[in-house]
């Protein structure tokens, strides 16, 4: 009764609050929906496709065979858990949550298990991070490669150290063939009869395949782009009462707690009014691991439907954040050191309002200059990123598709 009361008094604050500021709402509405277009529709769709892909005609439930002994040793998961880490670390939230979500829907894993690979399967975009942040908003590439290392490093950390408290996942009986006395079978005949089975339980053409996957794929996208234009716009809304922070230096905090994205950018505009380089490119990898209120409820609408739960998931965006911090201030001078070493004239090309630039030596332009409209696209790079994943999953397909399966008997 009282949340219910709580939300229809928030709902009319929100309505009363855009009907008052329409010109702000609008402005942080097409922020958002800008965000959306250039950088995470075309970063998620190729992943969000082919992850579809690859559980009906049994892909995943191959690769999780190879990679069962592996996952089991390092991070007391199952195999599948590893292709769900993948697909979060190299598509970016909610990538990794849609994964989670499918294998857990499938009971591929179980609760516990789910509940710590969607902490850990939760990650920013590599691309955003590489191409829009360190050569689109801050022209200094060796910040966006910081930003990656830092948030990267800290989540393997941090999952390592959990892993020492689990215990092992149970071991499945395996599988034994009809002439011999019981032998484990060969990891790529384990993946073969994995590939079969997973491919016989879907049993959809690959035209209908292709199409719900498209289909449920561009469906999940649309409900993204609705989540972050939302966020945009609560975080405009909030401004005045976030306005300690505004008088502390903090610009950010807004964008910040509700969109990471946008709050990236803040940052970084922020960062780029003569701040230290190493402090804001830490608070930029907070921002990122944080993810914002906006990648939080994109995870709740993935694992809707499930067991999984939230709260854990929203203590350990906290934890991450803590971390990715204090690791980018830990390695930024040695590294920095080690970079300026290997490239002492700044010769990766960096992105400057929409235009390419060989070096990022011949970008004097600050970063105030660049409008919201004017941000890095992943267009390019969406398409070259759908080639090189057909490609590995063909490679895939074929290494074990051709292996035979191993008659079973009971």
């Amino acid at each position: 009764m009282y949340k219910t009361i709580l939300l229809a008094i928030v709902s009319i604050l929100l309505v009363s609050s855009i009907i008052l500021q329409p010109d702000e709402s609008f402005q942080a509405s097409l922020q958002g929906l800008t965000v959306w277009w250039n950088i995470v529709f075309p970063g998620l769709l190729p992943f969000l496709v082919l992850y579809e892909i690859m559980l009906a005609f049994g892909l995943a439930h191959a690769l999780g065979a190879l990679l069962e002994p592996s996952t089991k040793r390092l991070i007391k998961l199952p195999g599948e858990a590893a292709l769900a880490i993948v697909f979060g670390w190299l598509g970016g939230y909610p990538s990794g949550s849609e994964a989670v979500a499918s294998l857990r829907k499938r009971e591929l894993i179980d609760q516990a298990q789910g509940q710590r690979l969607l902490a850990y399967a939760h990650m920013p975009n590599p691309l955003f991070m590489l191409v829009v942040i360190g050569a689109g908003f801050l022209h200094k590439p060796f910040a966006g490669i910081m930003i990656a290392a830092s948030v990267w490093i800290s989540a393997i950390w941090l999952l390592l150290i959990a892993s020492l408290f689990q215990k092992k996942p149970n071991d499945v009986q395996p599988a034994v063939l009809d002439n011999e006395s019981g032998p484990r079978l060969g990891s790529i005949r384990s993946a073969s009869l994995a590939l079969q089975t997973g491919r016989e339980q879907d049993g959809r053409s690959f035209g209908k395949v292709l199409g719900d996957a498209v289909t449920n794929s561009v469906q999940k996208l649309m409900m993204i782009g609705g989540f972050m234009i939302f966020a945009a716009v609560i975080a405009k809304l909030t401004e005045p009462l976030l306005a300690p922070l505004l008088k502390l230096g903090l610009p950010f905090a807004g964008p910040a707690i509700f969109e990471s994205h946008l709050g990236a950018y803040a940052a970084a505009v922020w960062n780029s009014a003569g701040m230290d380089a190493a402090f804001g490119s830490a608070i930029i990898a907070a921002i990122l691991a944080w993810s914002g209120l906006s990648g939080i409820l994109q995870t709740g609408y993935a694992v809707a439907g499930t067991d999984l739960k939230l709260m854990p998931f929203v203590a350990h965006r906290l934890n991450h954040a803590l971390h990715a911090f204090l690791l980018t201030l830990l390695l930024w001078h040695p590294l920095s050191w080690l970079f300026h070493k290997l490239v002492p004239h700044g010769s990766f090309p960096v992105i400057l309002s929409g235009q390419y630039h060989a070096s990022s030596a011949n970008v004097s332009m600050p970063l105030s200059t660049l409008g919201i409209d004017e941000l890095p696209v992943l267009w390019p790079y969406s398409v070259a990123l759908i080639g090189l994943l057909l490609i590995v999953m063909s490679i895939v397909y074929l290494i074990v598709g051709r292996t035979r399966p191993p008659r079973l008997h009971h």
